[in-house]
C-alpha cells in the first residue's frame, strides 16, 4: 500500500508539488516569523547590554557584610560593585561646566559586565590604578600620559547648609551670576596611577558635573563601614527573578531594589501588570492568527484534491484493500508530504530571515549610519523549531484525517465514479433570475459552477477569507506596535540646547553658535509660561476625573498654565508650512495669531500607562485670554488676547509637550516679543542645534560658551531612539512583507489547483460550444464572485479581531481608534487583482490543451 502511494505520488506530480509548496510556505511562514520576533529581541538585548550593562537588580548603599549575602544566594550568578569614591578636582582642567573627576572603583565581574570601551591603554587591575574618560584631554589642557601618577583630593559636592552630597544625576549648581553654589568637601587624599582612557560612556552626559573615572575594586581592602552599589545578573531571567530579588532584599534590609526594565522586557517580563497584558494579550492573538493562517494553507493544499485521492482509493478498494489500509494508506501520503515539506519549509524560513539580516547589516550599514555596536543575527531556537514541526505535523495529520475516514467508507464504485463529491440538488445551484438578466448567461454558468462543488468552493473561499484576515490584522498590529512604540519615546528633535537663567542671552549671545561647522539646523526660542482659563466644555476630559475637579473650577472655568514660544521667523515658516499653514498670517502684530499643540502624548505617573490625548477642545478662530502671574503679591498681570490660527499635534524643533491642564502656543517671535513686552524678565531664551558632524560641533560649542551657558548634549539619547526606531520598522516592514507575500502565495495556491482540478469540466463546457469569450467572461465573473464573497466574510472578521487588538493595546497605551481605511482599501483591490490574474494565468494553460484529452483527465 505505501509502494502504491508513493507511485500515485510520483504519476499526479503537479498535484503533489503544489501540496509541497503549500506545506513549505505554511512552515516557512511560522518559522519566520519565530526567528525575525527572537532575533530581534536578541539584537535589544545585546544593544542594551551593550548601553548599560549587563545586570538584572541593583541594590543601592549595602555593606560589605550584604555583599556577601547577596553573592551566596543560589539564584544570582554574576555581582558587579561599584564603590562611588566621590569626585575630584585635577590640574589643568579648565572646563567650568565639569570641574571634576568622578571616580568609581569597580570589581572585576562589572569591569567585564558595564559598557567600558577602552580607547587606549588597559583596565585596572590594582586599587592604585585607574582610567580616565578620553573627554578630559580634548575639554582642557590636562597635562597627563598614561603611566604617569596623579594625586588628587577626593570629596563630596554639598549644598551650604546641608549634609546630603549630590551625585552625577545632579548638575553642577550655578548662581546667576555664574558662580558655585555648591560646595566641595574634602575626605582624603590618594594616588593612582593613570593606565588608559576610555571612550564615552552612559555615565559621560553633557551636564553631568564630573568626568567619568574607574578605579579597581578590591573587597578585602575596603575600610569598615563603606556603603556599595550591587548589581546583581541571575541565573535565570523568568518572572520568579522578581521574588528571588525581593527575597535577598528582605535578607539584607534594604527598602528597595531597581530592576534593569529595558533589558528585561526585552526577556519579556515585567513587573508592570498592565504591559504585562498587553504584550501577552497581542502574542496570543498574532499566534493565533499565523496559526489559523498556517492550517489554511496546509488545509487547503490536501483538501481541495480530495477527490482525487478518493478516486485512487476506489481502485484500490476495488482489488481487496480494507478500511485500515486505506485510512493509513492516506495518513502515509502526509506523512510523505510533511517528511520532504517540513524540513525545507524551515530552511526556506531561516534563509529569508538570514537574507533580510545580511542586506541590513551589509547594504544599508547601520553601524555606519547611526553609530550601533551590535549586528543583526540569526537566533534560533528549540521552542521555535519545534513549534513550527509541532504545528505543521499536527495540521497535516487534521487535514488528512477526514479525507481518509471518508475514503475507508466509501465504496469501491462510488469511490471510482466520485459521485459522493458532487451531490447536487435543484435548489443547491439555484441563482437569482438577476444574476442572468445582469451579467448574462456566462455569470449564472460561473455561480452554478461555484455552487456545484461546494467543498471545493468552500475550501477556496476559506483560503481567500484567511488572507484578507491575515493581511488587515496584521497591517493593524504593526501600525499600532510602531505608534505604540513611538509614544514611549521622548521624540527628541535636536541634538544641542543651549540656554542659561531668564534674561540672561540675547540673539546676539547665540548667533554666532548658528554658523559652527557642522550645524544643519537651528531653532532660537524665547519662551515663558503664562496662564489662562479654559471653558469647562473645553477643557482635556482627563482633568474632569480628578478628585479636586470640581474645586478648581471658577465661573465655569478651569486654569491652564501655557507654555508660550517664541520662534525665529525661519523656524517658524518652516514649522508652520510643515502643518501646512500660511506664516504670513502670523506676523501681524495688532492681530496676534499662535499655532496651538492641541494632542500630546505623555505618560500617567500613576498607572504607567502611555496616553495620547486632546489637551483643549478649542477651534480655530477662538482667543486665549493669557495672563502672567506675580507670586509675590498674587496678582494677574494681563497681557492681551491670541487668536488661535491653527491646531496641530506636531511640535517645532525643541519643544517639550505639555500635559492635560497646560496647552502649548507658538507664533513667531517678534511678534511674541512685542506681546510679553511688560514680563520681559520673566522671558527665557534657547538655541537648539542639529549638526551632521557631532565631534565639530561638539568642540566649537566647548570652546565658544560662557561659564553662565547650561549646555546640553543629548546627541546619545536622540541616536538612540533613532536606532530603535530603525529596528523597529525593519521588525514591522519585514513582518508585513512576509504576510503579504504569504497572503499572496495562500490564494494562488489554492485558486491555481482549484482551477487545476476543473480541466474536466472546462474542457465539457468547451464541447457543448461555449466561445472562448464566453469562457473569459465566465473565469472573470467567477474571479469577481470569490472576491466578493471573501470580502463580505474576511472585513467584518478582521475588524473584530483589530477590535480585540486595541483593546488589549489600551492597557499600556490609550489612544483614540483608528480605522485601517487604507489597508482594507488595498485588500480589496488586492484580492480581485490577485485571484483574477491567478484564474486567467491558470486558465492559459488548460486553453492550450484538447478538448478530448480535458474529458479523458484521470489526473493532474
Amino acid at each position: 500500500m505505501n509502494k502504491l502511494t508513493i507511485r500515485h505520488l510520483k504519476q499526479n506530480r503537479k498535484r503533489t508539488i503544489v501540496t509541497i509548496i503549500g506545506v513549505i510556505i505554511s512552515v516557512a511562514m511560522i518559522t519566520a516569523v519565530t526567528t525575525l520576533g527572537v532575533s530581534f529581541l536578541d539584537l535589544m538585548k545585546r544593544q542594551t547590554i551593550a548601553n548599560n550593562g549587563d545586570w538584572h537588580g541593583l541594590y543601592r548603599d549595602v555593606s560589605a557584610g550584604d555583599i556577601e549575602i547577596i553573592n551566596n544566594d543560589a539564584s544570582v550568578g554574576e555581582l558587579s560593585i561599584i564603590n562611588e569614591l566621590g569626585y575630584a578636582k585635577i590640574e589643568g582642567n579648565n572646563n567650568l561646566n565639569k570641574p571634576y573627576l568622578y571616580i568609581q572603583q569597580i570589581n572585576d565581574n562589572g569591569l567585564a559586565l558595564f559598557p567600558i570601551e577602552i580607547a587606549e591603554g588597559r583596565l585596572p587591575k590594582a586599587v592604585d590604578e585607574i582610567i580616565i574618560s578620553k573627554d578630559l584631554w580634548r575639554d582642557s589642557e590636562v597635562d597627563l600620559e598614561i603611566g604617569d601618577q596623579v594625586t588628587m583630593d577626593i570629596g563630596q559636592r554639598v549644598l551650604p547648609d546641608s549634609e546630603e552630597s549630590l551625585d552625577q544625576s545632579v548638575e553642577l549648581q550655578v548662581s546667576e551670576e555664574g558662580s558655585l553654589t555648591e560646595q566641595f568637601i574634602k575626605e582624603e587624599t590618594m594616588t593612582f596611577t593613570v593606565v588608559g582612557t576610555i571612550d564615552q560612556t552612559k555615565w559621560d552626559a553633557s551636564w553631568t558635573p564630573g568626568y567619568t573615572a574607574v578605579g579597581y575594586l578590591d573587597l578585602d581592602m575596603l575600610p569598615l563601614g563603606e556603603r556599595l552599589d550591587a548589581y546583581a545578573t541571575f541565573k535565570s531571567v523568568d518572572f520568579s527573578l522578581f521574588e528571588k530579588a525581593e527575597n535577598i532584599m528582605e535578607q539584607i534590609n534594604t527598602e528597595v531594589v531597581t530592576y534593569h526594565n529595558e533589558l528585561l522586557r526585552y526577556y519579556g517580563i515585567t513587573k508592570n501588570v498592565d504591559l504585562g497584558i498587553t504584550l501577552f494579550s497581542l502574542l496570543g492573538i498574532i499566534i493565533l492568527v499565523i496559526m489559523i493562517g498556517s492550517i489554511s494553507l496546509i488545509y487547503n493544499a490536501f483538501a481541495i484534491s480530495v477527490s482525487e485521492r478518493s478516486r485512487h482509493l476506489g481502485m484500490l478498494s476495488s482489488i481487496g484493500a480494507t478500511k485500515k489500509q486505506k485510512r493509513n494508506s492516506v495518513f502515509f501520503e502526509g506523512a510523505v508530504i510533511g517528511a520532504i515539506s517540513i524540513p525545507l519549509g524551515i530552511i526556506a524560513g531561516v534563509g529569508g530571515i538570514a537574507l533580510t539580516f545580511w542586506f541590513i547589516n551589509s547594504v544599508i550599514l547601520i553601524e555606519e549610519s547611526l553609530g550601533v555596536s551590535e549586528k543583526l543575527h540569526v537566533v534560533l531556537t528549540q521552542w521555535s523549531i519545534f513549534a513550527a514541526v509541532i504545528i505543521s505535523a499536527l495540521t497535516i495529520f487534521i487535514s488528512t484525517y477526514k479525507p481518509a475516514k471518508k475514503a475507508s467508507r466509501i465504496s469501491a464504485i462510488d469511490a471510482i465514479r466520485q459521485s459522493d463529491d458532487v451531490k447536487l440538488t435543484g435548489k443547491a445551484v439555484k441563482t437569482s433570475k438577476w444574476t442572468q438578466k445582469l451579467f448574462g448567461i456566462e455569470a449564472e454558468i460561473g455561480l452554478k459552477n461555484l455552487k456545484r462543488n461546494r467543498k471545493r468552493y468552500r475550501a477556496t473561499l476559506f483560503s481567500l477569507v484567511i488572507s484578507i484576515v491575515l493581511f488587515i490584522t496584521i497591517s493593524y498590529f504593526t501600525e499600532n506596535l510602531g505608534r505604540s512604540f513611538e509614544m514611549s519615546m521622548e521624540n527628541i528633535n535636536f541634538d544641542y540646547k543651549l540656554s542659561s537663567g531668564a534674561n540672561k542671552l540675547t540673539d546676539e549671545d547665540l548667533e554666532d553658535f548658528t554658523n559652527l561647522e557642522g550645524v544643519t539646523e537651528y531653532s532660537l526660542v524665547n519662551s515663558i509660561q503664562l496662564n489662562t482659563w479654559i471653558g469647562e466644555s473645553k477643557i482635556a476630559e482627563q482633568l474632569t476625573q480628578a478628585p479636586n475637579y470640581k474645586e478648581m473650577l471658577q465661573d465655569g472655568k478651569y486654569p491652564y498654565y501655557v507654555n508660550f514660544y517664541g520662534y525665529d521667523n525661519q523656524s517658524f515658516a518652516a514649522y508652520a508650512n510643515n502643518i501646512g499653514v500660511d506664516p504670513e498670517e502670523f506676523m501681524d502684530a495688532s492681530n496676534p495669531k499662535a499655532i496651538v499643540v492641541d494632542e500630546v502624548t505623555y505618560r500617567d505617573p500613576e498607572t504607567g500607562r502611555f496616553i495620547h490625548a486632546n489637551t483643549i477642545y478649542q477651534k480655530v478662530g477662538e482667543e486665549l485670554n493669557l495672563y502672567a502671574m506675580n507670586y509675590e503679591t498674587e496678582e494677574e498681570i494681563q497681557l492681551g488676547t491670541v487668536e488661535i490660527g491653527a491646531l496641530t499635534d506636531q511640535i517645532p524643533m525643541g519643544m517639550y509637550t505639555a500635559r492635560p491642564g497646560g496647552i502649548d502656543v507658538v507664533m513667531p517671535k517678534q511678534i511674541f516679543n512685542e506681546f510679553v513686552n511688560n514680563t520681559e524678565h520673566l522671558v527665557e531664551t534657547t538655541l537648539y542645534l542639529n549638526s551632521s558632524n557631532k565631534s565639530l560641533t561638539e568642540s566649537g560649542i566647548n570652546e565658544m560658551k560662557s561659564s553662565d551657558m547650561y549646555f546640553y548634549n543629548v546627541v546619545q539619547q536622540r541616536e538612540d531612539e533613532q536606532r530603535l526606531l530603525l529596528f523597529m520598522s525593519v521588525f514591522i516592514y519585514g513582518f508585513l512583507t512576509l504576510i503579504s507575500a504569504i497572503s499572496i502565495a495562500n490564494i494562488f495556491n489554492t485558486v491555481s489547483t482549484s482551477v487545476a482540478l476543473r480541466k474536466r469540466e472546462f474542457a465539457m463546457l468547451k464541447s457543448v460550444g461555449m466561445t472562448p469569450k464566453g469562457f473569459d467572461k465566465m473565469i472573470y465573473y467567477e474571479s469577481i464572485f470569490y472576491g466578493i464573497k471573501a470580502l463580505l466574510y474576511g472585513l467584518p472578521l478582521s475588524i473584530l479581531i483589530i477590535a480585540l487588538m486595541y483593546k488589549a493595546f489600551q492597557s499600556t497605551f490609550e489612544y483614540g481608534f483608528t480605522f485601517p481605511w487604507m489597508s482594507i482599501l488595498y485588500v480589496i483591490i488586492s484580492i480581485f487583482v490577485i485571484v483574477g490574474t491567478t484564474m486567467v494565468y491558470s486558465i492559459r494553460k488548460i486553453k492550450k490543451e484538447n478538448i478530448m484529452d480535458g474529458l479523458k483527465q484521470e489526473s493532474i
